[in-house]
């Protein structure tokens, strides 16, 4: 099997003070220390001055928030520049520090379980995945065996550098203000307290969300910069599901249930997931006598140009397809990320897919732009679970970080010391956890 492309991240976008006109009206911003670390986080290594210039807060202010964010080891000075030809007083530029500080994530799929490590810039530093012990496995065994992979994870991997956060993050019906997993039908979980139960076993904060929003918050962060506006990210794995955002905000719902389109119809009795979910890629596999034992191996097959699992992943496109031109036409998002190995790895799967949006969309009048694949194509589940932790680090980082300030080696000794498992090893100050199969 080939192995995947590296995933296509967005790059920070250097700028020069000259560029930035100064703003026509004030600018509408967030708390300034969140806005000072995402302006570093697209355009670092970049002088305070034109953070000023960028987000429209006083020089004295980006002095001042920079400041704070340097002592808490987030951001680091660069090498002194001057002008052109040496013109010009030295700046000394500011960058996103990945060398004190990591962030934890886990996804749980459907039948397995992925823990990362992921550094400030949204790079994946390390994985470890593992298969569920049961095909409806009991959550406290999966979250007990997270929090003790975790601490040889980071021993094997951190280099020293921290943990702040771990993020947790799974498909269906999610409650990120109570950490609680409400429903995963495919695990038969329903109401599981994944933030009290991985806090009390790690010793770290814990956030909980959907791998949808996830992922999304990923895209605006380090991937496809038009889902700062408005965007809809949609999700086929085990799971199908989607996320929304409006003005950079995800809409969550009051029930805990935005994204679940599942149902959709697909033509005559089917639905969007009958058709299209991992599941019924093997069982119409089987059906066409190319059985094969499970997903990945079938989009391995696709991979080795085998006809029918290429026709097979071809179809899947045309009926993503559709369904995003419903999307489209409810929401008219500026753009639909769409989460599925067969748009981001297979020949014609990402054609197919908008020559679909176009013939179905009524709003859509050019697929090109609108529709794109993730950006994360062949770490979606490394990511997802670290994203939730690293999302709510961008938020709010002078939020309390236990431990923020704590020299590694102290760090890693007192995560050992309160992991359920007994093996030595580091432990993590925030964990993200995502239950869900990509």
């Amino acid at each position: 099997m080939k192995k995947p492309p590296v995933p296509v991240r967005r790059r920070p976008t250097p700028v020069r003070r000259a560029d930035i006109a100064p703003p026509a009206t004030p600018p509408r911003r967030a708390p300034g220390t969140r806005t000072v670390l995402n302006a570093v986080l697209d355009h670092g290594p970049v002088a305070r001055s034109t953070v000023a210039r960028l987000t429209g807060l006083s020089p004295a202010s980006v002095t001042g928030l920079s400041a704070r964010l340097l002592a808490r080891g987030l951001i680091r000075e660069s090498p002194a520049t001057t002008g052109p030809r040496g013109l010009g007083r030295p700046h000394v530029p500011v960058d996103i520090d990945t060398s004190r500080h990591l962030v934890a994530g886990a996804h749980i799929a459907v039948t397995n379980s992925t823990l990362s490590l992921m550094d400030l810039r949204g790079r994946i530093v390390a994985e470890d995945r593992r298969p569920h012990e049961a095909a409806r496995p009991d959550p406290r065994q999966v979250l007990d065996s997270l929090a003790g992979r975790l601490p040889r994870l980071m021993s094997a991997h951190a280099q020293g550098r921290s943990v702040l956060a771990l993020g947790v993050a799974t498909g269906h019906r999610v409650d990120p203000d109570a950490g609680v997993i409400v429903l995963h039908p495919q695990l038969g979980w329903r109401n599981v307290a994944v933030r009290d139960h991985l806090a009390a076993a790690t010793g770290l904060p814990v956030q909980v969300d959907s791998h949808a929003r996830a992922l999304a918050r990923a895209e605006q962060l380090f991937g496809e910069a038009s889902t700062r506006g408005s965007a809809v990210l949609l999700f086929v794995g085990a799971v199908v599901d989607a996320a929304f955002t409006t003005a950079g905000e995800m809409h969550l719902g009051p029930r805990h249930g935005t994204g679940s389109i599942a149902h959709l119809p697909v033509g005559g009795e089917s639905s969007l997931e009958s058709e299209v979910s991992e599941p019924a890629m093997v069982r119409l596999a089987a059906e066409q006598g190319l059985t094969v034992p499970s997903f990945p191996a079938l989009l391995e097959r696709a991979l080795a140009g085998e006809p029918r699992a290429l026709e097979l992943f071809r179809r899947r496109a045309r009926l993503v397809g559709r369904a995003v031109a419903l999307l489209l036409d409810m929401f008219d998002p500026e753009v639909v990320v769409v989460v599925e190995p067969g748009t981001g790895l297979l020949p014609h799967c990402l054609a197919d897919l908008r020559t679909a949006v176009a013939e179905h969309s009524l709003v859509c009048d050019d697929p090109e732009q609108a529709v794109v694949a993730s950006s994360f194509t062949g770490s979606v589940l490394s990511t997802a679970g670290a994203a939730v932790a690293l999302g709510a680090l961008y938020a709010d980082p002078l939020a309390p970080w236990p431990r923020i300030d704590a020299p590694a080696d102290a760090l890693v000794d007192a995560l050992a010391d309160s992991s359920p498992d007994s093996s030595p090893g580091p432990r993590v100050n925030s964990v993200s956890c995502i239950v869900d199969r990509a």
